[in-house]
Protein backbone atom coordinates (compact mmCIF):
# COMPACT_ATOMS: atom_id res chain seq x y z
CA UNK A 1 0.00 0.00 0.00
CA UNK A 2 1.37 3.67 -0.04
CA UNK A 3 1.72 4.58 2.97
CA UNK A 4 4.11 2.65 5.50
CA UNK A 5 3.05 -0.43 7.15
CA UNK A 6 5.91 -0.16 10.31
CA UNK A 7 6.03 2.40 12.84
CA UNK A 8 9.40 2.31 14.92
CA UNK A 9 10.18 1.95 18.69
CA UNK A 10 12.30 3.08 21.18
CA UNK A 11 13.29 0.61 23.50
CA UNK A 12 15.57 0.50 26.60
CA UNK A 13 16.97 3.29 24.51
CA UNK A 14 19.44 6.62 26.01
CA UNK A 15 17.43 9.56 26.10
CA UNK A 16 18.85 13.29 27.09
CA UNK A 17 17.07 15.83 28.85
CA UNK A 18 17.49 19.23 29.17
CA UNK A 19 14.90 21.97 31.31
CA UNK A 20 14.64 25.09 30.48
CA UNK A 21 12.68 27.42 33.02
CA UNK A 22 10.75 30.17 31.39
CA UNK A 23 11.03 33.76 31.55
CA UNK A 24 7.29 35.53 31.75
CA UNK A 25 6.58 39.39 31.08
CA UNK A 26 3.42 40.82 32.38
CA UNK A 27 1.47 43.87 31.84
CA UNK A 28 0.29 45.07 34.76
CA UNK A 29 -1.31 49.04 36.13
CA UNK A 30 0.73 50.58 33.12
CA UNK A 31 4.43 48.91 34.21
CA UNK A 32 6.02 45.80 32.40
CA UNK A 33 7.09 43.62 34.99
CA UNK A 34 9.40 41.32 34.25
CA UNK A 35 9.70 37.15 36.52
CA UNK A 36 11.06 34.15 36.12
CA UNK A 37 14.69 32.69 35.31
CA UNK A 38 16.71 31.26 32.76
CA UNK A 39 18.57 28.07 33.41
CA UNK A 40 19.61 25.16 31.72
CA UNK A 41 20.20 22.19 33.90
CA UNK A 42 23.13 19.94 33.23
CA UNK A 43 22.49 16.76 30.77
CA UNK A 44 21.05 13.73 32.20
CA UNK A 45 21.33 10.40 30.56
CA UNK A 46 19.04 7.42 31.61
CA UNK A 47 19.23 4.57 30.55
CA UNK A 48 17.73 0.30 31.79
CA UNK A 49 14.54 -0.06 33.88
CA UNK A 50 13.83 3.63 34.23
CA UNK A 51 13.40 4.48 30.72
CA UNK A 52 9.78 4.54 29.57
CA UNK A 53 9.77 1.70 26.55
CA UNK A 54 8.53 1.11 24.14
CA UNK A 55 7.70 4.55 22.46
CA UNK A 56 6.93 5.39 18.94
CA UNK A 57 9.91 7.17 17.70
CA UNK A 58 9.71 10.73 16.68
CA UNK A 59 10.72 10.38 12.65
CA UNK A 60 8.10 7.30 12.33
CA UNK A 61 5.54 7.74 9.51
CA UNK A 62 1.94 8.27 10.53
CA UNK A 63 -1.72 8.23 9.65
CA UNK A 64 -3.91 8.83 8.50
CA UNK A 65 -3.16 7.15 5.10
CA UNK A 66 -2.94 10.09 2.56
CA UNK A 67 -4.22 8.31 -0.66
CA UNK A 68 -6.80 6.12 0.69
CA UNK A 69 -8.39 7.24 3.92
CA UNK A 70 -10.40 3.65 4.63
CA UNK A 71 -7.44 2.08 4.76
CA UNK A 72 -5.57 2.37 8.32
CA UNK A 73 -1.93 2.90 8.03
CA UNK A 74 0.48 2.17 9.59
CA UNK A 75 -0.31 -1.73 10.59
CA UNK A 76 2.17 -2.09 13.29
CA UNK A 77 5.27 -1.32 15.17
CA UNK A 78 8.16 -2.73 15.86
CA UNK A 79 11.60 -2.04 17.50
CA UNK A 80 13.40 0.24 14.63
CA UNK A 81 15.74 2.89 16.90
CA UNK A 82 19.17 2.16 17.19
CA UNK A 83 18.96 -1.32 16.33
CA UNK A 84 22.42 -3.61 15.47
CA UNK A 85 22.48 -4.32 11.90
CA UNK A 86 25.23 -6.18 9.74
CA UNK A 87 26.99 -3.91 7.00
CA UNK A 88 29.38 -5.00 4.89
CA UNK A 89 31.78 -7.08 6.89
CA UNK A 90 30.88 -5.32 10.15
CA UNK A 91 28.00 -4.13 12.60
CA UNK A 92 26.90 -0.72 12.83
CA UNK A 93 23.51 0.58 14.29
CA UNK A 94 20.65 1.73 12.34
CA UNK A 95 17.35 3.47 12.65
CA UNK A 96 14.25 3.58 10.49
CA UNK A 97 11.49 1.42 9.05
CA UNK A 98 13.84 -1.19 7.47
CA UNK A 99 15.03 -2.00 11.10
CA UNK A 100 11.48 -2.62 12.28
CA UNK A 101 10.20 -4.67 9.39
CA UNK A 102 10.94 -8.44 8.05
CA UNK A 103 12.81 -10.55 10.63
CA UNK A 104 9.90 -11.71 12.20
CA UNK A 105 8.10 -12.25 9.44
CA UNK A 106 10.14 -14.87 8.46
CA UNK A 107 10.09 -16.87 11.89
CA UNK A 108 6.81 -16.88 11.73
CA UNK A 109 6.17 -18.25 8.09
CA UNK A 110 8.42 -20.54 9.56
CA UNK A 111 6.27 -22.01 12.02
CA UNK A 112 2.63 -21.71 10.15
CA UNK A 113 4.60 -22.21 6.64
CA UNK A 114 0.39 -22.89 5.10
CA UNK A 115 -0.50 -19.24 6.18
CA UNK A 116 -1.08 -16.58 3.25
CA UNK A 117 0.48 -13.12 3.90
CA UNK A 118 -2.62 -11.65 4.84
CA UNK A 119 -2.76 -14.24 7.99
CA UNK A 120 0.43 -13.37 8.62
CA UNK A 121 0.04 -10.00 9.23
CA UNK A 122 -3.39 -10.33 10.92
CA UNK A 123 -1.83 -12.74 13.16
CA UNK A 124 0.71 -9.60 14.23
CA UNK A 125 -1.81 -7.12 14.34
CA UNK A 126 -4.27 -8.36 16.35
CA UNK A 127 -2.02 -9.63 19.15
CA UNK A 128 0.37 -6.46 19.27
CA UNK A 129 0.28 -5.05 22.69
CA UNK A 130 -1.04 -1.07 23.54
CA UNK A 131 0.77 -1.01 26.73
CA UNK A 132 4.69 -0.61 27.45
CA UNK A 133 6.45 -3.05 29.80
CA UNK A 134 4.99 -0.62 33.06
CA UNK A 135 1.40 -1.65 32.29
CA UNK A 136 0.97 1.92 30.86
CA UNK A 137 -0.72 3.39 27.53
CA UNK A 138 2.57 3.59 25.07
CA UNK A 139 3.78 7.55 24.36
CA UNK A 140 4.93 8.81 20.90
CA UNK A 141 7.09 10.95 20.61
CA UNK A 142 5.50 13.34 18.67
CA UNK A 143 6.25 17.35 18.93
CA UNK A 144 4.78 17.22 22.29
CA UNK A 145 4.88 13.04 23.87
CA UNK A 146 1.37 12.14 23.98
CA UNK A 147 -0.14 8.82 24.21
CA UNK A 148 0.29 6.70 20.93
CA UNK A 149 -3.34 5.89 19.27
CA UNK A 150 -3.63 3.69 15.72
CA UNK A 151 -2.40 6.48 13.65
CA UNK A 152 1.29 6.34 15.30
CA UNK A 153 1.52 2.04 16.26
CA UNK A 154 -1.79 0.48 13.94
CA UNK A 155 -2.47 -1.99 15.81
CA UNK A 156 0.20 -1.74 18.61
CA UNK A 157 3.91 -3.13 19.86
CA UNK A 158 4.53 -6.59 17.89
CA UNK A 159 4.41 -9.21 20.26
CA UNK A 160 6.18 -12.18 18.87
CA UNK A 161 4.55 -15.18 20.93
CA UNK A 162 1.21 -14.43 20.90
CA UNK A 163 1.58 -13.61 17.54
CA UNK A 164 2.16 -17.60 17.39
CA UNK A 165 -0.94 -18.48 18.57
CA UNK A 166 -3.35 -15.71 17.50
CA UNK A 167 -6.45 -17.44 17.64
CA UNK A 168 -8.68 -16.44 14.76
CA UNK A 169 -7.45 -14.45 11.90
CA UNK A 170 -8.25 -11.82 8.78
CA UNK A 171 -7.47 -13.21 5.56
CA UNK A 172 -7.47 -11.57 2.36
CA UNK A 173 -7.33 -13.63 -1.00
CA UNK A 174 -5.13 -11.96 -3.86
CA UNK A 175 -7.86 -11.51 -6.02
CA UNK A 176 -10.08 -9.37 -3.48
CA UNK A 177 -7.08 -6.81 -3.95
CA UNK A 178 -7.20 -7.16 -7.28
CA UNK A 179 -10.92 -6.29 -7.72
CA UNK A 180 -10.28 -3.37 -5.50
CA UNK A 181 -7.76 -2.13 -7.21
CA UNK A 182 -9.79 -2.49 -10.62
CA UNK A 183 -12.70 -0.82 -9.19
CA UNK A 184 -11.17 1.94 -7.34
CA UNK A 185 -9.52 2.98 -10.65
CA UNK A 186 -12.42 5.08 -11.30
CA UNK A 187 -13.41 6.59 -8.29
CA UNK A 188 -11.87 8.83 -5.70
CA UNK A 189 -10.98 7.14 -2.99
CA UNK A 190 -12.02 9.77 -0.36
CA UNK A 191 -15.26 9.84 -1.75
CA UNK A 192 -18.70 7.95 0.16
CA UNK A 193 -18.42 5.62 -3.01
CA UNK A 194 -14.68 5.28 -3.27
CA UNK A 195 -14.23 4.61 0.49
CA UNK A 196 -16.99 2.21 0.70
CA UNK A 197 -15.10 -0.66 -1.98
CA UNK A 198 -12.23 -0.43 0.67
CA UNK A 199 -14.59 -0.65 4.01
CA UNK A 200 -15.37 -4.38 3.05
CA UNK A 201 -11.62 -5.84 2.24
CA UNK A 202 -10.58 -8.10 5.03
CA UNK A 203 -8.07 -6.03 6.90
CA UNK A 204 -7.62 -5.91 10.58
CA UNK A 205 -8.17 -3.01 11.40
CA UNK A 206 -11.52 -0.41 10.19
CA UNK A 207 -11.46 2.94 9.08
CA UNK A 208 -14.06 5.30 8.05
CA UNK A 209 -12.52 8.85 7.36
CA UNK A 210 -16.36 10.38 6.48
CA UNK A 211 -19.20 9.04 9.15
CA UNK A 212 -21.83 11.42 8.72
CA UNK A 213 -24.63 11.58 11.29
CA UNK A 214 -27.83 10.47 10.17
CA UNK A 215 -25.88 7.67 7.87
CA UNK A 216 -24.72 4.37 8.96
CA UNK A 217 -21.77 2.86 7.29
CA UNK A 218 -21.70 -0.88 7.81
CA UNK A 219 -18.77 -2.93 7.52
CA UNK A 220 -17.99 -6.93 6.94
CA UNK A 221 -15.49 -8.91 8.35
CA UNK A 222 -14.27 -12.85 8.08
CA UNK A 223 -12.45 -14.44 10.97
CA UNK A 224 -11.08 -17.73 10.66
CA UNK A 225 -10.35 -20.25 13.17
CA UNK A 226 -6.66 -20.96 13.95
CA UNK A 227 -6.82 -21.76 17.66
CA UNK A 228 -5.34 -25.02 17.59
CA UNK A 229 -4.87 -28.28 15.99
CA UNK A 230 -7.81 -29.67 13.59
CA UNK A 231 -9.48 -31.78 16.33
CA UNK A 232 -12.53 -31.43 17.45
CA UNK A 233 -11.29 -30.14 21.18
CA UNK A 234 -9.63 -27.34 19.63
CA UNK A 235 -12.27 -26.24 16.76
CA UNK A 236 -15.31 -26.14 19.00
CA UNK A 237 -14.05 -22.42 20.04
CA UNK A 238 -16.65 -19.59 20.97
CA UNK A 239 -15.75 -16.05 21.22
CA UNK A 240 -17.45 -12.92 21.70
CA UNK A 241 -17.29 -9.03 20.77
CA UNK A 242 -15.73 -6.40 23.59
CA UNK A 243 -16.51 -3.15 21.91
CA UNK A 244 -14.24 -0.05 22.50
CA UNK A 245 -16.24 2.81 20.40
CA UNK A 246 -14.66 5.71 19.23
CA UNK A 247 -15.76 9.10 21.25
CA UNK A 248 -18.84 10.22 19.37
CA UNK A 249 -19.78 7.13 17.67
CA UNK A 250 -21.89 4.14 18.24
CA UNK A 251 -20.62 1.00 17.47
CA UNK A 252 -23.01 -2.49 17.47
CA UNK A 253 -21.51 -5.88 16.55
CA UNK A 254 -23.80 -8.39 14.77
CA UNK A 255 -23.56 -11.06 15.88
CA UNK A 256 -22.22 -10.33 18.81
CA UNK A 257 -20.64 -13.91 19.75
CA UNK A 258 -19.55 -16.08 16.97
CA UNK A 259 -19.04 -20.33 17.66
CA UNK A 260 -17.00 -22.66 16.07
CA UNK A 261 -16.65 -26.13 15.40
CA UNK A 262 -14.83 -28.71 13.06
CA UNK A 263 -17.04 -28.30 10.27
CA UNK A 264 -16.97 -24.11 10.58
CA UNK A 265 -13.28 -22.95 10.75
CA UNK A 266 -14.59 -19.25 9.66
CA UNK A 267 -17.20 -16.91 10.60
CA UNK A 268 -18.29 -13.33 9.20
CA UNK A 269 -19.64 -10.71 11.55
CA UNK A 270 -20.63 -6.87 10.60
CA UNK A 271 -19.80 -4.04 12.56
CA UNK A 272 -22.15 -0.40 12.25
CA UNK A 273 -21.32 2.69 13.16
CA UNK A 274 -23.62 5.88 13.51
CA UNK A 275 -22.41 9.17 14.41
CA UNK A 276 -24.02 10.77 17.62
CA UNK A 277 -23.35 14.43 16.55
CA UNK A 278 -23.32 16.36 13.68
CA UNK A 279 -20.03 17.76 13.30
CA UNK A 280 -16.84 18.10 10.91
CA UNK A 281 -14.49 17.13 13.45
CA UNK A 282 -10.69 15.10 13.57
CA UNK A 283 -10.31 11.24 14.24
CA UNK A 284 -11.61 9.76 17.00
CA UNK A 285 -10.25 6.04 17.91
CA UNK A 286 -11.78 2.68 19.19
CA UNK A 287 -10.95 -1.41 18.72
CA UNK A 288 -12.71 -4.29 18.71
CA UNK A 289 -11.51 -7.30 20.32
CA UNK A 290 -12.80 -10.75 20.18
CA UNK A 291 -12.60 -13.00 23.30
CA UNK A 292 -12.93 -16.80 24.13
CA UNK A 293 -12.03 -16.02 28.05
CA UNK A 294 -8.50 -18.05 27.81
CA UNK A 295 -5.60 -16.73 26.16
CA UNK A 296 -6.54 -15.52 23.16
CA UNK A 297 -7.65 -11.95 22.71
CA UNK A 298 -8.25 -10.15 18.73
CA UNK A 299 -8.08 -6.78 18.23
CA UNK A 300 -8.05 -4.86 15.72
CA UNK A 301 -8.18 -1.36 15.71
CA UNK A 302 -10.45 1.31 14.70
CA UNK A 303 -10.60 4.69 13.36
CA UNK A 304 -13.46 7.14 12.60
CA UNK A 305 -14.11 10.70 11.52
CA UNK A 306 -17.22 12.42 11.71
CA UNK A 307 -17.75 14.95 8.89
CA UNK A 308 -20.87 16.59 7.80
CA UNK A 309 -19.44 17.64 3.91
CA UNK A 310 -16.63 15.99 2.05
CA UNK A 311 -14.08 19.14 2.11
CA UNK A 312 -10.54 19.06 -0.22
CA UNK A 313 -9.06 20.52 2.65
CA UNK A 314 -10.06 18.36 5.11
CA UNK A 315 -9.75 14.68 3.07
CA UNK A 316 -7.00 13.14 5.42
Amino acid sequence: MPARTHACMHTYILRFYVSINYVYVTYNCGLWQHGGQDKISPALSVVGSQVASPRVAAFSSTGPNPVLPAILKPDIAAPGVTILAAQGDSYVLKSGTSMACPSFVALLKSVHPDWSPAMIKSAIVTTASVTDRFGLPIQADTVGRKPADPFDFGGGQIEPDRAVDPGLVYDVAPEEYLKLYINSSTLDPASDEGSSLFYQLNLPSIAVPNLKKGSAVTVSRTVTNVGGPEDDEAAASFYWAKVEAPPGVAVSVEPPAIAFSSGRRSATFKVTFMAKRSVQGGYTFGSLTWLDGGKHSIRIPIAVRTVIQNLVADAS
